[in-house]
């Protein structure tokens, strides 16, 4: 929705054109927030056991991990 609401029109302000979308105004704003560097190696760590075993499940995929010498918790491995 953001690529259709133009922040310098003329006759509409941001909070018009947003209330005419049916969109609050927060969500224009929003930015979400980067992943942060270690969350970006365990997703790369996951990722590429996961090519070679799609079939594991978080259990496994954290026994993997804790055998590479990698301490994860099962819940970081399910999000």
């Amino acid at each position: 929705m953001r690529q259709w609401i133009e922040p310098c029109h003329r006759e509409l302000s941001i909070a018009a054109q947003c209330e005419l979308f049916g969109l609050p105004r927060s969500s224009y704003y929003y930015e979400a927030a980067p992943e942060s560097p270690e969350n970006l190696r365990w997703m790369r760590l996951i990722d590429e056991q996961y090519l070679v075993t799609p079939f594991y499940g978080s259990r496994r995929m954290t026994a993997h991990l804790a055998r590479a010498g990698h301490e994860v918790n099962r819940k970081r491995v399910q999000r």
